[in-house]
């Protein structure tokens, strides 16, 4: 017997096997539409799972207050089987209250969030427009105009498809000071004979390669993906993470305390210069020309709508640079967040500074942008914050329609690239040709 049974207890411990598993840390706001009047009080409920059960006992951390600004509410409790309803407060004007949840387990840090909205549709900009806004940029767009295109082209037969062919393309910008600088992109265009509309596609904040956008080539649409930093975009990717890491580090502040030094002005012309290439193609329709792009390209795609009246739409995904001095007026303000810090190596607080950023935020563009747009974020971006960019939404006088992923963050998912991509192709398509 004594051995039968040693026999069997080996043989439960030869069976018995650990378990782990991803823990799914989840806020939600008390309204289904995370939307809420002035005064309104909000609670937020705080879940765990994990294997699609529910996890208890576990230390919480949660933090309530504006986005991104210290919290006003923060408090560690145990999270019981059922979840946590927590108070969030309220908030008396338009704006973004924010639960944060953390739980430490097994070394790691698992986070959750919800961000309750506050008549968004009201938040107005804290950015000034200055009054030679339009004169500053009109010069600079005559200092562009002065130098040839210059296009470079080279074939990428790697890059293309049975449908689109693709080119890696360098074309004449301005530089910082009387000497020009380049301007790099790939184009791709499709094969078959015939005038087609185009699209120009702005890259995210970032130093990367690009492939351009040989499927919507196919689909009968001119392309052309650029990169802002006036270097090849087909080189080996460690070559970016060097610059990344090195010389191009921080460049959303280079230049910042002056209008005429500012890193994006040679970036924000790079794209009318661009958009002078493919208005330039033989196989353009003519007539129609669209932009995209998300964060930093969500702020291009704006900023080039606004300086270019060739451009007949836009679809802009969680801008980028959008009232960047919010966190000057006690609120959250746009990537890449300068003025955040009050002081220290990362505040950039100086009167040339916030001076010169009023001639590059986006909001100051998007007053001026009078074309369709589409445009799209979430509510629980901690990027490009949403009251950044209902900023800039709220003041583009053109036609506008605002996508919605409200529990996303600074991504997208496959439903809303594929309604954003269907807005624009049809609208591409339908629009008149000359």
């Amino acid at each position: 017997m004594t051995r039968l049974l040693f026999l069997a207890l080996l043989a439960l411990v030869s069976f018995a096997q650990e378990r782990t598993g991803t823990l799914q840390l989840r806020v939600a706001t008390g309204h289904a539409d995370w939307l809420y009047a002035p005064g309104q009080p909000v609670r937020f409920h705080i879940t765990a799972t994990q294997d699609g059960h529910p996890v208890a006992g576990l230390q919480v951390t949660y933090r309530v207050g504006p986005e991104m600004l210290p919290p006003e509410i923060e408090r560690t409790v145990t999270l019981p089987a059922e979840g946590l309803t927590v108070d969030g407060g309220s908030m008396s004007a338009p704006g973004f209250l924010r639960c944060i949840a953390t739980v430490e387990r097994n070394g790691r840090t698992y986070r959750g969030l919800a961000t309750a909205a506050f008549q968004p549709e009201r938040i107005q900009p804290t950015q000034k427009d200055p009054p030679d806004f339009a004169a500053f940029w009109d010069a600079a767009k005559a200092d562009l105009a002065k130098l040839p295109i210059d296009a470079r082209l080279t074939p990428l037969p790697e890059y293309g498809n049975a449908a689109a062919d693709c080119f890696h393309v360098n074309l004449q910008n301005v530089g910082l000071g009387v000497t020009p600088s380049r301007f790099y992109g790939v184009l791709c265009q499709p094969k078959a004979p015939g005038k087609y509309p185009a699209l120009l596609s702005v890259p995210g904040a970032g130093v990367r390669p690009y492939r351009g956008m040989p499927d919507i080539a196919a689909r009968g649409v001119i392309t052309f993906q650029v990169g802002i930093h006036g270097i090849p975009v087909t080189m080996d990717p460690a070559v970016y993470t060097s610059l990344s890491n090195g010389a191009l580090a921080g460049y959303p502040t280079f230049g910042l305390d002056s209008r005429d030094r500012y890193y994006y002005r040679r970036v924000y012309l790079g794209c009318v210069r661009a958009n002078d290439f493919l208005t330039s193609l033989p196989n353009w329709d003519g007539a129609n020309l669209a932009v995209t792009g998300g964060s930093q390209g969500g702020a291009l795609s704006i900023v080039t709508a606004a300086l270019d009246p060739r451009v007949r739409g836009v679809a802009a995904y969680y801008p980028a640079l959008s009232d960047v001095t919010g966190y000057l007026h006690n609120r959250a303000g746009g990537w890449p967040h300068m003025f955040r810090f009050a002081d220290g190596p990362r505040s950039h607080r100086t009167p040339d500074k916030i001076t010169a950023s009023a001639y590059y935020d986006v909001v100051n563009f998007a007053r001026r942008v009078k074309v369709p747009g589409l445009y799209s974020w979430g509510f629980n971006d901690e990027t490009c914050p949403p009251t950044s960019m209902y900023s800039a939404y709220n003041v583009i006088p053109g036609q506008k329609k605002l996508l919605l992923a409200v529990e996303t963050g600074h991504n997208n998912i496959p439903e809303q690239v594929a309604e954003a991509d269907r807005w624009l192709l049809d609208f591409l398509r339908a629009a008149p040709r000359n």
